[in-house]
């Protein structure tokens, strides 16, 4: 089937903006976050006392440097993966995980892998992005030996 230059024109200005909208939705997540321990639940898990997260995120690349505060004392990480599903290996916790990320709609579906004392541990993280930008949530499903817990991490964007 042939079209017109004016048909293709058409077919043009509708479908360009069509994906600059589904491209659009997907969140941008740099910036400097602040745990808010009142809107967070750590389950099973103590809950920090100081828990930040500085994102560099230019879709897909994404860097991550974290700061935790606890009952072990003062946790530092960072990490970089991309949000195209490729699999990438961190450093979580002074071990290595393997982590793939990919986009679900507007939400962020990160999921790790890690192995300690030879047992393994998931975790399927599910990042959502407030409408004004202001608030991240982490819904995290842990699969550890000890069972399975989810957890929720709310932060809020700081200077």
């Amino acid at each position: 089937m042939l079209y017109s230059e004016g048909m293709l024109r058409r077919i043009l200005l509708i479908c360009v903006p069509a994906a600059m909208l589904l491209a659009a939705d997907k969140p941008d997540y740099s910036g400097h976050w602040v745990i808010d321990l009142a809107k967070s639940d750590f389950g099973m898990m103590p809950p920090p006392s100081k828990m930040e997260r500085d994102i560099e995120h230019k879709d897909p690349a994404m860097g991550i440097k974290s700061i935790q505060v606890g009952e072990r004392g003062e946790m530092k990480n960072e990490s970089s993966y991309t949000t195209d599903g490729k699999e990438a290996t961190i450093k979580m916790r002074n071990r290595e995980a393997k982590v793939k990320a990919k986009w679900d709609g507007n939400k962020l579906k990160v999921n790790s892998k890690s192995e300690f004392n030879g047992n393994e541990f998931t975790q399927e993280e599910t990042w959502t992005l407030s409408d004004d930008g202001k608030t991240l949530t982490i819904d995290n499903a842990i699969k550890a030996p000890q069972g399975e817990f989810t957890t929720k991490s709310v932060f809020t964007k700081g200077s």
